[in-house]
């Protein structure tokens, strides 16, 4: 969105405001002076007539004057350096990559590595995408960016074990960039926050690392990112990107560079912490809306109601949302509410919806294990030492991210009961899943093996298998607990 040009009818106003005044003083030079004012008021109301279209002249060539200086600067002098190469930072270097020179930086060696070999373990851009982004580059060396211009921060916003907040990746980025930026660059925000840490936290560091004052040396902007791992339709380019910045020139400058790669438009906020909160309550209001449904499945499992049947007859109405009970887990959908209670709390707000909502998403796991041992209990299958297979652990289908799975939950749970757990997830990595919650993953489950089985994700290779063959898997006598509806009910034991 353009800013406006000054109506033509402002400048007449304001010059009519010095007419005024003029009359008010006539009084102060007597007979003469009035006269001699209205013998030359046609003249003076030219006058006004003039300098207001003049000055309206130049605020019009002022203005493109500025957005070509603006275009001018992005076509020849934009470096642009991606801070975090993850699920969010990749795929927007490979956008700009096609565009500007451009540096994706990462601290991690292994993974700076593997995109230099035109890997991505991600799986979010293929080997031919990284070649087709002929300008861009990857490092993890320092030296390398201070040549940058725009600096970009995708690192990750996690919360600790309080469900609090962790900035410490933002604050060590906000630091190191303090020690390389110059004057005139931008330095944009992507990673969530709650409204207020972009200026608040991050920018004062930037400002006592570098001796730079913010708008004076540096501009900044906040651009949320939207980026919906494992989706193939809905990729960085086709997503619309808020953006937004600190004063009228940098938010058109941040606005007209995003412009150059987001095809499906961008919306400008009209400041850094309008953006901040559009990004966090995003996934606050779908976890408050799958906290209803989770609620409606344990309100429902009490009086005997398959959850998907009533789900399916109300969504006959045009207007039903179309959620589905589950465990909610991710690095965005499971955190984000946490970034926006926090600051409210910090404010004197102690939010109900949100948290309510977020303790009963939480409880789903302690759920989901104590119906799978209840129905163990009445088969009469032995809790202690049975073989129980859980089948997939990301977050989510047909993608390989484990951040803040919830299936570990459910995990956990069961192993309290000391049940032997053997975990089948074709699309997680082994080593990563072992640095990061200690666990083992079987390449193949075993036949016959098995009391119980748990779906809780509904990866393709999962329901290619088909219920027989996950029936094979188990013992004659077994509990088949589908959390993902991958299969009719009266093909399993039970369901959410």
């Amino acid at each position: 969105m353009e800013r406006p040009y000054m109506p033509l009818f402002t400048c007449v106003l304001l010059f009519s405001f010095y007419f005024i005044l003029f009359y008010f003083t006539k009084r102060l030079y007597g007979i003469i002076a009035f006269r001699l004012y209205r013998i030359k008021r046609p003249f003076y109301i030219l006058t006004a007539l003039h300098i207001s279209v003049a000055t309206q002249i130049f605020l019009r060539h002022f203005h493109i004057k500025q957005k070509n200086h603006i275009r001018d600067k992005m076509d020849n002098n934009t470096q642009i350096c991606i801070i975090g190469q993850g699920y969010v930072g990749l795929p927007l270097a490979v956008e700009f990559g096609k565009h500007f020179s451009t540096i994706g930086f990462d601290i991690k060696e292994s993974r700076i590595k593997e995109l230099q070999n035109g890997i991505d373990s991600t799986l979010e851009c293929s080997p031919a995408e990284l070649a087709e982004s002929k300008k861009l580059s990857f490092s993890t060396q320092l030296e390398d960016i201070k040549s940058a211009n725009v600096y970009i921060i995708t690192v990750p916003t996690p919360i600790d074990q309080y469900k609090t907040p962790n900035l410490t990746p933002l604050i060590k980025a906000s630091e190191m960039l303090g020690k390389i930026i110059h004057k005139g660059d931008y330095v944009i925000y992507e990673s969530t926050v709650y409204p207020g840490a972009t200026e608040e936290d991050c920018i004062p560091l930037i400002e006592e690392h570098s001796g730079l004052k913010l708008n004076q040396d540096f501009f900044a902007g906040y651009s949320p990112e939207r980026i919906n791992p494992g989706d193939k339709e809905h990729r960085v380019t086709n997503i619309l990107k808020v953006t937004s910045g600190s004063t009228p020139e940098a938010a058109d400058f941040i606005d007209n560079l995003y412009k150059t790669i987001i095809t499906a438009g961008t919306h400008k906020a009209s400041s850094i912490r309008v953006a901040e909160a559009a990004k966090v309550i995003e996934n606050t209001q779908r976890d408050v809306n799958i906290a209803l449904v989770n609620e409606l499945s344990l309100i429902f499992d009490k009086m005997g109601i398959d959850t998907l049947e009533v789900l399916e007859a109300a969504g006959t109405k045009w207007n039903f949302l179309p959620f589905r009970p589950g465990l909610v887990g991710g690095h965005c959908i499971g955190v984000d509410p946490y970034y926006l209670t926090y600051k409210a709390q910090s404010l004197g707000y102690h939010p109900e919806i949100i948290l309510s909502g977020r303790r009963i998403n939480d409880g789903m796991s302690s759920h989901i294990a104590e119906k799978v041992l209840r129905l163990m209990t009445q088969k009469k299958i032995q809790v202690v030492d049975s073989n129980i297979l859980i089948m997939g652990l990301t977050f989510k289908e047909n993608c390989p991210d484990i951040r803040n799975t919830k299936v570990t939950d459910v995990i956990s749970e069961l192993a309290s009961f000391h049940t032997n757990i053997d975990i089948y997830d074709p699309w997680a990595d082994a080593d990563e899943v072992k640095q990061a919650y200690g666990l083992t993953l079987v390449e193949k489950p075993q036949q016959n093996t098995y009391d119980a089985a748990i779906i809780c994700v509904r990866h393709d290779q999962i329901k290619e298998m088909g219920i027989n063959t996950i029936k094979k898997l188990c013992k004659t006598e077994h509990v088949i607990f589908d959390v993902k509806y991958l299969f009719d009910k009266d093909l399993v034991d039970d369901r959410l």
